[in-house]
């Protein structure tokens, strides 16, 4: 006989009584709505909105809800003693003194099987979380993962937190891999490998796009992340349509954060193409990402930094631009070993073309290479505009063989000999056989020159790339 039988009929009457009324409050505290953490807003300054009744941590995401308007959602940036900062990344239309501001929790996914510590942790930041997943290829979306292409809603695999946390140096695999671009310039001159973080430098209307768009066409990376950020609406279209193209677009997931969006969008698109590319990279996926540009990047990042007070060092720029560069591309690279990879190409705008700018200088000290595109060789039609001589892939004496490094120095050599002796030679006032090397550049200009442009609409595989290069100098032997 079991204890509660042996007990009197009131005593079990009593235990049933309890036990139904345990029951009804345990129902009862499901259904209770969560108990929400509210504050006021008090003061917008520019693009700085300002409030109080709160205590949240840097980067947490909230929602400021004018009565009977549409809520704008916004991003803790910056507190002073009892008041936050917040950053909006909507347009600030209708709110109004003393509008209800809400702490929002991140929509996070059950873990995956297998993942990591750091995965996990990353699944717990109150940071905002964005949508990743194979099924968002083909698709473009905004600087939060909503698409603007019109092809309905997504259906993500996951969500992840726009911010990573710093990978352990010691954890990854080195860049020995070649990765084809499928650009003879680059393939046979600038050797790219996986893994690689390569800046593009050049001023505006030198046709970083168009060879972005080569690369994304005709590389063979298995992932495409294409982050546009901050550049012209219209430049967002004709890039996806007329650059990209639908061969391109099928393996790639496009972020657009145009220059009509607020800064604050423009950061997370950044840090969402990131995210995205760091999602198929721990898939095992090898990646390339693109952005265009990480100029746009750092000017967003002056505007929040100005709009809260931080005074400007460099050229206007305040010294938090030059702490979240690296913190935004270290976040590319190889994944551990045996594992995914991601390739990136990061455009950088030389303010009239000048390549001692604070952000193309800050670029070129923590990129793996710069590949530099001059308006002189875009006026005279060379495409792509690549000037080889102030150009360099720091990976790419680890990734080819002695015999193709010879044939770059020789062709750098001769190239570099040509160009400085080019305003002698166009008057007449050199004179052939008084320097051997001179004449066998003068022989071989044409010929290098015509190995350095390629078509937009034809693509030269690495294996192609360095038979050509091999057949220039055959030829000049015979």
């Amino acid at each position: 006989m079991s204890g509660a039988e042996s007990l009197p009929e009131t005593a079990r009457v009593r235990i049933t009584r309890w036990r139904n009324l345990l029951e009804q409050i345990g129902v009862a505290a499901q259904n209770i709505e969560p108990f929400r953490v509210t504050g006021r807003l008090t003061r917008i300054n520019g693009l700085v909105m300002e409030a109080s009744g709160l205590k949240l941590p840097l980067g947490s995401n909230c929602s400021v809800l004018p009565p009977g308007g549409r809520s704008v959602e916004a991003e803790v940036v910056g507190f002073n003693d009892e008041k936050l900062f917040l950053m909006p990344s909507d347009d600030l239309y209708g709110l109004a003194p003393g509008a209800v501001v809400e702490a929002l929790e991140p929509a996070v996914a059950p873990p995956l099987v297998g993942q990591n510590s750091s995965q996990r942790r990353r699944a717990t930041d109150r940071a905002k979380q964005a949508p990743v997943g194979e099924s968002l290829l083909g698709r473009v979306l905004d600087g939060v993962g909503r698409p603007l292409d019109g092809k309905g809603p997504i259906n993500p695999e996951a969500h992840r937190s726009l911010q990573s946390r710093p990978y352990n140096p010691m954890g990854r695999a080195p860049i020995e891999h070649v990765l084809d671009v499928g650009v003879r310039a680059i393939n046979g001159m600038l050797t790219v490998g996986r893994g690689q973080r390569m800046g593009l430098f050049a001023g505006s209307g030198i046709g970083k796009s168009m060879l972005l768009g080569m690369m994304a066409r005709y590389t063979n990376a298995e992932i495409i992340v294409v982050g546009l950020i901050g550049e012209r609406g219209r430049e967002v279209k004709e890039f996806i349509d007329q650059i990209l193209g639908e061969a391109g677009l099928v393996r790639s997931v496009v972020v657009a954060a145009p220059a009509d969006t607020g800064p604050l969008m423009r950061l997370q698109g950044a840090a969402y193409a990131t995210t995205l590319a760091e999602y198929f990279r721990d898939q095992g996926k090898h990646v390339l990402l693109i952005m265009d540009s990480l100029t746009r990047y750092a000017m967003a990042q002056r505007e929040v930094a100005l709009a809260i007070g931080e005074p400007p060092a460099t050229r206007g720029y305040p010294p938090s631009v030059f702490a979240r560069l690296p913190q935004l591309v270290e976040r590319a690279g190889n994944g551990p070993e045996g594992g995914g990879s991601i390739t990136a190409f990061y455009t950088v705008l030389a303010e009239g073309d000048d390549q001692q700018d604070p952000i193309a200088d800050s670029s070129r000290a923590i990129l793996d290479g710069h590949i530099v595109l001059t308006r002189a060789l875009g006026d005279a039609g060379h495409y792509p505009a690549i000037d080889i001589e102030q150009s360099i892939s720091r990976a790419m004496v680890n990734l080819i063989t002695p015999e193709h490094l010879n044939r770059v120095r020789r062709f750098k050599s001769l190239f570099s000999r040509y160009q400085r002796s080019r305003d002698l030679i166009s008057v007449g006032a050199y004179v052939p056989g008084s320097d051997p090397v001179l004449d066998e550049a003068v022989q071989m200009y044409p010929a290098m020159e015509k190995y350095l442009q390629q078509d937009f609409n034809q693509s030269a595989p690495f294996e192609d790339s360095l038979r050509d290069l091999d057949g220039l100098f055959a030829a000049s032997e015979h």
